[in-house]
């Protein structure tokens, strides 16, 4: 075991290892420790909560534990030094995630603003952007919201109607920002995940008059504490409230509040979900074997396993889990924002087998799935007409919340387009 605390933040863990023999195994032994020891205590209920699904568990409890992390060194591994990271190499970060899935840790909260909006700020953004926003994400300071969606659009990120118009505040009265501009967002979004905790939004604009499709787009940073700004909770399948309504309102940001120029919101957002699609998907798939093998471990104690279709179900999921993983990690070494294709097969490939592991659970599990826990994991007796205090088992919540991850973070119909029109040259659907 190194003398060195790998958790410590002046440590740049990519020249350690590259200084370091067995510095993989070390890493791990180091990852897995930590999570051991931490674990525990006033953080030991917190193991496999929250995620999808489940974002209601322990809100409160999961945002202290990733505030714990971000103290002892553990947040944006793959960041560069400069910029709060840790500069973890690769093998590094695919170390942490499936660690961290192996040792049952919670879901983490600040998982849009350190996976997706801070890497993309450090390839697109400006550097008073990052010293302004990048050190609220390290810390989990600051969490953020993605506003995408749209109820006339769907997931197709070219068809938003969403307006921002640079204005500098002299026509509405109210006081101009420093740099004597702000921008004017009027619009909707929707299915707008844990804005309801969240300060901050980043959000696709239309800030061309006229523009169709992907022209025209902006990226703007957007506070959602202000008058402007309405959030509404969805009810969903499950029974709770994860995803949003956003309205914004003659809502405000400020002229520099643009991640790149305006009209790049297309290309900054198509590098934004391929970091969507990077390394935390392997901890991902550490998760789906965790579920797929209690599955497997129902089947055999309830005599479902002997029914042959069920059988074949079972074996279809193993070989399907290996393909994914597979695909992961051959992609991975590649450059990852400028392979829109990969990104889109990968999403095909884990959401149509996580909805087809719920399907599968139904019929394994039989009868008594159709029955559900008297109290919720906080200890409040189930209500099921309440989003606050409904509770509904694990494989009850695997079966409706996938029915959602062939919509979300683009459909199917999406994907598959992507992929028909951008790699292989088909022609363009008719719109």
């Amino acid at each position: 075991m190194t003398s060195i605390n790998l958790a410590d933040r002046s440590v740049d863990l990519g020249e350690w290892a590259r200084t370091t023999p067995d510095a993989a195994e070390t890493f791990a032994t180091a990852v897995r420790a930590w999570l051991d020891e931490n674990l525990a205590g006033e953080f030991a209920h917190l193991k496999g909560r929250g995620g999808p699904g489940s974002e209601h568990e322990f809100f409160d409890d999961r945002l202290a534990w990733d505030r714990h992390l971000a103290r002892a060194g553990w947040t944006c591994l793959g960041w560069p030094t400069r910029y709060g990271g840790r500069g973890a190499t690769l093998e590094q970060r695919i170390i942490f995630h499936q660690e961290y899935a192996r040792a049952n840790a919670p879901a983490r909260v600040n998982h849009l603003g350190e996976e997706l909006l801070g890497p993309t700020l450090i390839e697109y953004g400006t550097e008073e952007q990052k010293q302004r926003f990048l050190p609220g994400i390290v810390d989990v300071t600051e969490l953020w919201a993605q506003g995408y969606s749209e109820p006339g659009a769907g997931s197709d990120l070219a068809g938003v109607s969403t307006t921002a118009r640079l204005d500098d505040g002299s026509t509405d009265g109210s006081a101009p920002s420093a740099s004597g501009a702000r921008w004017i967002i009027n619009g909707q979004k929707v299915w707008t995940s844990l804005a309801h905790v969240a300060q901050w939004c980043f959000v696709i604009c239309r800030t061309e008059k006229g523009s169709t499709r992907h022209k025209g787009l902006s990226f703007l940073l957007v506070p959602i504490d202000q008058p402007g700004v309405t959030v509404r909770p969805i009810q969903q399948l499950t029974g709770t409230s994860e995803f949003n309504e956003v309205f914004f309102d003659d809502a405000v940001a400020d002229a520099d509040l643009i991640v790149g120029e305006p009209g790049d919101g297309w290309k900054v957002a198509m590098g934004l979900l391929q970091f969507e699609r990077g390394v935390s998907t392997l901890g991902q798939q550490v998760g789906f074997d965790r579920e797929l093998r209690n599955l497997m471990e129902i089947a055999e104690s309830n005599g479902s396993a002997q029914n042959p279709e069920i059988a074949s179900r079972i074996t279809r999921a193993w070989i399907g889990l290996k393909v994914m993983r597979a695909h992961a990690q051959r992609t991975l070494a590649g450059d990852i924002v400028s392979e829109a294709g990969q990104a889109s097969v990968a999403k095909l490939l884990w959401a149509n087998w996580h909805r087809d592991l719920g399907e599968l659970a139904m019929a394994v599990v039989g009868a008594p799935s159709l029955i559900g826990p008297t109290a919720t994991v906080e200890g409040v007796v189930n209500d099921i007409t309440d989003p606050d205090n409904v509770e509904l088992d694990d494989w009850q919540r695997l079966f409706l919340f996938t029915r959602a991850d062939t919509i979300y973070g683009g459909s199917n119909e999406v994907q598959r387009n992507i992929i028909a029109e951008r790699v292989l040259g088909l022609p363009r659907e008719a719109r």
